[in-house]
């Protein structure tokens, strides 16, 4: 099993299991608050990023601000999917619907994982995510819907690199729900209340 640390707390058989993906430096329990918001009776399944930068936890490596290291974005992704599966059958989660949820670079690898491995992943919620691989497969997602809430004013996760990812999730029929609003790299409320409305 592709083993991470992470955090399960069962939930209602009947609502959405949660994936939740920290931002960098992040731990399991920081979107812990947000998956309550957003689907108080859901099952959470919170891992811990596996990749060390400087002392901070995150899902893949970067070689700077902004800069991915693809080839680590894609091998991270299978590993996220891959202990996505083991945690279905150690949790007895057969074929639950399953959300993930993630913030900035937690937002990131679930959106990997969305164009990547939509045999595991087919529903997500993105606050501040950015186009996490810039040419992925073909694959067709017209099973997959996708929320993305991103800031005017965010200079972490540009709008060019989100509305480039927006097009490219539609060009491989994915369903894209895109919400913007006036703030920086964050989630805000009216993202939440969005969001929730969504699932």
């Amino acid at each position: 099993m592709t083993e991470l640390a992470h955090r399960f707390v069962e939930g209602d058989p009947g609502a959405p299991v949660l994936l939740l993906l920290h931002g960098t430096g992040g731990t399991p329990d920081d979107l812990l608050p947000l998956a309550k918001e957003l689907s108080p009776s859901s099952a959470v399944l919170a891992p811990a990023g596996p990749v060390s930068e400087h002392g901070m936890a995150r899902w893949f490596r970067r070689l700077a601000e902004g800069v991915f290291d693809y080839d680590d974005v894609v091998k991270r992704a299978g590993q996220l999917a891959e202990f996505v599966l083991a945690a279905r059958e150690r949790y007895g989660l057969g074929d639950r619907r399953l959300v993930a949820i993630g913030f900035s670079n937690g937002a990131n690898i679930a959106a990997a994982m969305t164009v990547l491995r939509p045999d595991v992943l087919t529903e997500a919620i993105l606050f501040a995510s950015m186009l996490p691989v810039p040419d992925p497969p073909a694959h067709d997602l017209s099973g997959s819907r996708v929320f993305l809430s991103n800031g005017e004013q965010d200079p972490m996760a540009p709008l060019a690199s989100n509305d480039e990812f927006v097009e490219l999730l539609r060009a491989r029929s994915a369903e894209v729900t895109s919400h913007r609003h006036h703030g920086g790299h964050q989630i805000t409320a009216d993202g939440v209340t969005a969001a929730k409305d969504w699932l």
